[in-house]
């Protein structure tokens, strides 16, 4: 099939690009970067330069490529290492994810696209309680009211609703905490050099995904799955003061520093100390069910050792 990939040089898209090609489809691949060109058309996709926020030329790129499919992996990411003001670190992929995705739909209906597979989030957050359920497609972002956190909810919830029925077969992907090649070396960093603690017991659960189980997932998708909401992450969703301790000893780091959650807030802000403490994780049964799909590291455990053991 003619696919059309959007942030096709980000941390997934580095892994689904070369999927992809190699499923036999024909890609046209975007970046923001010119210099990003020469990688893309290595990875066998048709390069274009394009800007998410410009409609009209979202439109006619979108148009010219005529594709089957359209993938949106468009962010922004800042420097997550301070997430004491999320809505600014997330400012550019806030706007990605509601001014982009309208351009990408619009796009999508003038070239008669029947599929868009669109990026969500299954990753840490200031969850509500809920008696440690684990989070299925039915829930919805739900996360506490947080000062400096409240653009995030409102762009993942607006791709959440707005997606599915923007085009004949509207798909989200909720993937969870990315680790792997090309992702997440600046966590790693830090435990390395014992610089995240584990915050207020660490009682909050996470869902991971390896990348390049999440660009499988998104392979997958290409060809299966109703319209809807799926959940991206591996089979074991865990609370922190279990699998942090876990990543410094395969990074052969010291144990991680153990902080009460008001000292917490004092250093990192309220929004870290609630992924650390309340975050609930996910499920991925419809994924594993309806997309035909299974995660290569079904563990984290598995996962963190191949990455940096």
């Amino acid at each position: 099939m003619r696919i059309f990939v959007t942030g096709a040089t980000g941390a997934l898209g580095r892994h689904l690009v070369p999927g992809l090609v190699a499923a036999g489809h024909q890609v046209t691949a975007t970046t923001r970067a010119p210099g990003k060109v020469a990688q893309l058309r290595e990875a066998g996709a048709e390069p274009v330069i394009l800007d998410g926020l410009d409609r009209e030329a979202v439109i006619a790129a979108v148009r010219a490529a005529a594709p089957e499919v359209i993938v949106h992996q468009m962010t922004a990411l800042a420097d997550m290492r301070n997430l004491r003001h999320p809505d600014q670190v997330f400012a550019g992929t806030n706007e990605l994810r509601t001014r982009g995705t309208d351009n990408l739909l619009a796009a999508a209906q003038r070239a008669g696209t029947r599929r868009v597979i669109a990026q969500s989030y299954a990753g840490a957050g200031p969850d509500q309680p809920s008696g440690g359920a684990l989070k299925t497609e039915a829930d919805p972002v739900g996360w506490q009211t947080i000062a400096g956190a409240v653009a995030m909810p409102a762009a993942i919830t607006y791709v959440d609703t707005t997606v599915p029925g923007a085009v004949p077969e509207g798909i989200v992907l909720r993937y969870g905490t990315f680790y792997g090649p090309g992702a997440s070396a600046a966590v790693l960093e830090l435990v390395r050099k014992r610089r995240l603690p584990v915050i207020g017991g660490g009682t909050g659960v996470w869902s991971f995904i390896e990348v390049s189980d999440a660009a499988a997932a998104t392979l997958a998708a290409v060809g299966h799955g109703a319209p809807g909401v799926y959940n991206v992450v591996d089979d074991d969703p865990a609370p922190v003061a279990e699998w942090l301790p876990y990543l410094a000893q395969v990074a052969g780091a010291k144990p991680p520093m153990r902080l009460p959650g008001w000292v917490g807030r004092l250093l990192a802000g309220e929004f870290v100390v609630a992924q650390m403490t309340t975050s609930r994780g996910s499920s991925n049964e419809k994924a594993r069910k309806e997309l035909g799909w299974e995660p290569r590291y079904p563990s984290w455990r598995q996962g963190f050792r191949a990455w940096v053991g």
